[in-house]
């Protein structure tokens, strides 16, 4: 449940189509506000009862008809926004519905700001911050498992898993604080091991809610896969066998890949960036050093990180993994087994190495492929790994981070430094990121980033 907060400010009726623009068969105008009962009744000529559905004619300013269609008005606050929210259904010309539009605006509302509709409905408390951006995922949703997940979090389940280590970490500040409020007591407050075990179930939830909020990036903005090797191990060829297309320039000399390379794929709909890179390796040549530069900083952001090597290199070639960030899974392609007449196979990293995958194919033949298309889906949320995941956004992702590091901070000044102190304030600012979450705590600048990027109407 969202937490209270101040009415939106000011006191106006926005309006604006709320349906996307194009002929169809229905269209929305949707109004919300103090003035949206008196727009009604101008418009329709009769006060509309809240949640019923009227038949109604919409009339311009000299009473001429519109249109004929349908009005929902839902009173305040229960409505979408929280305010008097009145809905025009009519026919979706886009000229009938600026008509309506332009109606309503004379009749003293104002034309909405993109994602005017669903700040008003944060501001007043009709949703928290993760679910009105979940209301934008759900819309932009590219695949059946984005769009579960984007309505999970509508619901609140990632909410409710924020407030949950919200109030954890609320009950833990109170004990530590009590613990420095009463230095003379002869309990040692800050040695108490409830102390330390409600410190590492925190640290152990946030852990699994970063991980929760990682799997939702990827199903909300698709997989960053980046394809990375020596010159001439076959990463062009694995990106045009992968993208279907003769996308990358493919030559027996070494180092014809000079630049980075993108194409979007999608594996059973989940969202691929595919990224082609300059071979590795040492060079004198100044575009090649720039392509190995730029090959490298895509390495450092990727969601997955494909080592395209053989059985002959490829312990060696796993050092050009080096930059490759932790979270990072790690797939080591070993190609061209239609020249060592090995079986296509996956199998799973060698012993003490996590986030890595080995699959034997041939780029050239496609032997193989399908193991690797079907890794790239599991990771981007196919299957069982998408069971219950909800939608996120970096920067949930950069938040829970940084709870993670301020947790991490306090548990080694209570358990190395005994600074009670110092333990308190990493715990304050912990409670701080966590609360950028929700929207407990929030900037103008920050509601006003994510509100921008909805759509008008939303």
């Amino acid at each position: 449940m969202a937490r209270g907060r101040a009415p939106a400010a000011g006191n106006d009726t926005i309006a604006a189509v709320a349906t996307a623009v194009g002929a169809g068969g229905i269209g929305v105008v949707r109004i919300s506000g103090p003035r949206s009962r008196e727009i009604a009744r101008a418009m329709i000529g009769k006060n509309p009862q809240a949640r019923k559905v009227h038949f109604a004619t919409m009339r311009d300013a000299d009473g001429e008809a519109l249109d004929r269609g349908l009005a929902l008005y839902f009173a305040a606050p229960k409505s979408y926004t929280g305010e008097d929210v009145l809905e025009l259904q009519a026919h979706g010309s886009q000229v009938v519905l600026d008509l309506i539009l332009r109606r309503a605006i004379e009749l003293g509302a104002r034309l909405a700001r993109p994602g005017e509709f669903s700040e008003r409905a944060y501001l007043n408390g009709k949703l928290d911050l993760t679910q009105a951006e979940a209301v934008a995922d759900l819309i932009a949703s590219g695949s059946e498992s984005a769009a579960r997940a984007a309505m999970r979090s509508l619901e609140g389940d990632f909410s409710h898993a924020v407030d949950r280590l919200f109030e954890a970490l609320v009950r833990l500040r109170a004990w530590l604080e009590a613990a420095l409020d009463f230095p003379e007591e002869e309990i040692d407050f800050l040695s108490a091991p409830q102390l330390g075990d409600q410190l590492a179930a925190l640290q152990a939830g946030t852990r699994d809610l970063l991980q929760g909020a990682r799997r939702g990036v990827v199903l909300r903005d698709g997989l960053h896969v980046v394809i990375v090797g020596r010159p001439n191990a076959g990463k062009s060829s694995l990106l045009n066998a992968l993208a279907r297309s003769e996308r990358a320039i493919v030559t027996p000399v070494a180092g014809t890949t000079r630049d980075v390379l993108r194409e979007s794929v999608h594996f059973d709909g989940i969202g691929l960036t595919l990224v082609d890179t300059a071979g590795l390796r040492e060079s004198d040549d100044p575009v090649e050093v720039e392509g190995i530069r730029r090959a490298r900083a895509e390495l450092a952001r990727a969601d997955v990180a494909i080592l395209v090597t053989d059985d002959k290199h490829a312990n060696a070639d796993r050092e050009l993994l080096r930059e490759c960030g932790a979270a990072a899974t790690r797939v080591i392609v070993h190609n061209k087994i239609d020249l060592s007449g090995e079986a296509p196979t996956r199998g799973d990293a060698i012993a003490n190495v996590t986030n890595e995958v080995h699959i034997h194919l041939s780029a050239k033949t496609g032997a193989g492929l399908d193991l690797l298309r079907a890794e790239l889906a599991r990771l981007g949320g196919r299957g069982a790994e998408s069971h219950g995941a909800f939608s996120a956004r970096r920067r949930h992702v950069d938040a829970l981070e940084r709870v993670a590091g301020h947790l991490r901070s306090a548990d080694t000044q209570l358990r190395l430094a005994r600074a009670g102190e110092l333990a308190a304030e990493e715990l304050r600012q912990a409670q701080h990121a966590l609360g950028e979450i929700t929207g407990e705590y929030s900037s103008d600048d920050l509601l006003g980033a994510i509100f921008s990027t909805f759509c008008i109407g939303k």
